[in-house]
């Protein structure tokens, strides 16, 4: 890896695993972040930028299986090494079906671990999601950073993801029900009044400053992303 130093997130209950697998890796120079909730842990890799993630299959919250699952579904690529309980063709198959990139069945030796999680990272950058222009506006997914003319836009974590949302059908009236179910979880019972909200901080950001107007409304339907209108 070549952009400094490589964060890796650690989603396991188990806590004297947990506290190894943070003391070894910490030891040979990744930065490290530890949770032992499934649903913390997927808010945590829907938000932050990763490099890997190391994850159990049974967790409080949801399981190992729904984490990865959910986020593949919603467009996060970060390498998953998912922790399978037992030797089962069955909990290895599943894990490779949600998503995950490889799988490793407990126990595990520690040189064993680290071989998989390097291999996995000298992977990634090949297949994570390219970069997406639109027009002046480049937004990369990899790093969760947007630059505009050459200037970098800092964005929450949900407005860029609603922004990676439109500019993934750049030219297209992405709908609200869309925006609703790509950036906000199923369980999701408020006023989908909350895009206006998100869209509006966007103009502010990208595009007030620029002299631009790239976000368009389409009434009654939705939101649309045009270069450099």
């Amino acid at each position: 890896m070549d952009h400094g130093v490589v964060r890796v997130l650690v989603i396991e209950d188990e806590t004297r695993l947990a506290d190894a697998l943070a003391w070894g890796l910490r030891a040979d120079g990744y930065a490290v972040d530890v949770t032992g909730n499934g649903a913390v842990g997927l808010e945590q890799a829907m938000t932050q930028p990763y490099d890997a993630v190391i994850l159990d299959i049974m967790l409080p919250g949801l399981n190992g299986y729904r984490v990865c699952a959910e986020l593949r579904r919603s467009g996060v690529d970060t390498p998953i090494l998912m922790l399978t309980a037992k030797n089962g063709e069955h909990d290895e198959a599943e894990a490779l079906d949600t998503g995950a990139d490889d799988y490793l069945s407990k126990p595990f030796a520690w040189v064993v671990l680290t071989a998989r999680l390097r291999a996995l990272l000298r992977r990634a950058p090949s297949t994570r999601s390219p970069k997406i222009e639109v027009g002046e506006l480049v937004i990369d997914p990899a790093r969760r950073a947007c630059h505009r003319a050459g200037q970098e836009i800092r964005l929450t974590a949900k407005e860029f993801t609603v922004l990676e949302c439109l500019a993934r059908q750049a030219g297209y009236v992405v709908s609200k029900t869309e925006i609703l179910d790509r950036v906000w979880d199923g369980a999701y019972q408020g006023d989908s009044n909350v895009i206006e909200v998100y869209v509006s901080a966007l103009r502010r950001k990208i595009d007030v400053p620029f002299g631009c107007r790239t976000i368009d409304t389409v009434r009654g339907v939705g939101y649309r992303l045009l270069a450099d209108a």
